[in-house]
């Protein structure tokens, strides 16, 4: 593959792709990851397309052609996991998820021969990793984020669990969802090409819902029933994988069953822990600093090195230490109740609960409002753009408090959008 990738139809997609709030800041890396993913064509084509539901026949319209031919198209991206096809009560819409969590993970959740997954694996980590750029925006702009962390629930003692309501619990997301599917761990597969891998289980990383039937469909992820989604995340539990899932409270898409040394979310934590890149459960651990021994086992297993040891200022042993918690970055995972053989460690609820989105379209638009993008999420390609995607949009809006409506009112800059503010107000 050529150094230098010709930028016209890339730039176009990046720059389609980076006007919403899960963006894509175009750089050269960029352009070659999209190079190996689709023909320039292909991305001239995408990045015409709307970022939300679409139809065939909506993509005919756009790009000017048969409807034979914008089908033939979608099918084939959909066949690679760079569009998803979601058939419902007969018709099919189309999705172009954002890179993550989308088309980047996706390209890697099974071994193929169609692309050349090391050089991918090289490009993302250099993207990911060094550039930082990418990555930084994902995790760390506005108060929303794109994932949150799911509570280790052996690690619950029985009087806490009467605190932890069903969106909370990784087992509650398993048991309930429509259709499952587990798939390749990206990141970890990622890092067995860069010779960095560890030893965590790579078959783990699980979809549901919408997300899980196109990528079964099309070879990217097995599906599965609740009993082996169940046994999967006992394994996860058993390989202390921290659970990482869709920052929503209803319908998650993804739960992805993280290690400390490979996983995006995980490095973004540890990155950027005080700017809170990954929202974190409810919970936080409690250290009985009598019991503790300083065997540095909490420390050993978490994941964004939210533990330390200190001294223990006992004049009697003056090298013994002890655990120290730092609040700001912990997660409220729980692996390390797990990790401790003397009972020091106890998990207590936080004084103030996380706020966590009700759904897809409430996240996004929220992450929308914090990151100024909420112009290009409502009209974006607005010829096309259907009344029941704006009422969803609106709605979520009209429900926000005085000071974000302000804020999407300001973004849209629309006469429309304020009077429906004002009106609900009243």
């Amino acid at each position: 593959m050529a150094h230098h990738v010709t930028k016209s139809g890339f730039a176009a997609l990046a720059d389609r792709l980076n006007r919403f709030p899960q963006g894509a800041p175009p750089t050269e890396l960029l352009y070659r990851i999209l190079s190996i993913l689709m023909s320039e064509k292909e991305a001239e084509l995408l990045s015409r397309i709307p970022i939300k539901p679409f139809t065939a026949a909506k993509a005919a319209k756009i790009w000017k052609m048969s409807a034979v031919e914008s089908q033939k198209i979608l099918d084939g991206l959909a066949g690679r996991a760079i569009l998803l096809d979601i058939e419902k009560q007969g018709t099919t819409t189309y999705i172009l998820p954002p890179p993550m969590a989308g088309f980047f993970e996706f390209s890697l959740m099974r071994t193929r021969g169609d692309i050349n997954q090391i050089v991918l694996s090289e490009l993302f980590y250099e993207y990911l990793n060094v550039e930082e750029d990418f990555i930084k925006n994902l995790f760390t702009d506005g108060e929303t984020q794109l994932g949150r962390t799911f509570v280790h629930e052996p690690a619950l003692p029985t009087e806490n669990s009467l605190h932890v309501l069903d969106y909370e619990r990784a087992s509650q997301v398993i048991r309930t969802a429509k259709k499952m599917a587990v798939g390749i761990c990206y990141c970890r597969h990622k890092m067995h090409h860069m010779d960095k891998a560890c030893n965590a289980p790579m078959d783990i990383c699980m979809t549901f819902n919408n997300s899980a039937d196109p990528l079964v469909r099309h070879g990217f992820a097995r599906q599965i029933d609740a009993t082996e989604g169940l046994d999967l995340l006992q394994k996860a539990h058993d390989n202390n994988l921290v659970q990482f899932g869709e920052n929503v409270r209803e319908g998650v898409n993804f739960i992805c069953n993280c290690c400390g040394c490979c996983c995006e979310a995980m490095i973004a934590a540890r990155r950027f822990g005080m700017l809170h890149p990954v929202h974190t459960t409810n919970f936080l651990p409690e250290i009985d600093e009598e019991k503790c021994n300083g065997c540095i086992r909490c420390v050993q297993v978490c994941p964004v090195e939210a533990v330390g040891l200190v001294s223990a200022n006992d004049p009697g042993k003056p090298k013994r230490q002890k655990a120290r918690l730092n609040e700001e970055i912990c997660l409220g995972c729980g692996l390390c109740v797990k990790a401790c053989t003397r009972d020091a460690i106890s998990l207590v609820p936080r004084k103030q609960r996380v706020i966590t989105p009700l759904d897809s379209t409430h996240r996004v638009v929220m992450m929308a409002i914090e990151r100024g993008k909420l112009q290009h999420l409502i009209f974006d390609n607005r010829t096309l753009y259907s009344h029941r995607a704006m009422a969803a949009i609106l709605g979520v809006i009209l429900r926000l408090p005085p000071i974000k409506q302000a804020l999407a009112s300001e973004q849209v800059k629309s006469r429309y959008l304020e009077t429906l503010i004002r009106r609900f107000r009243g």
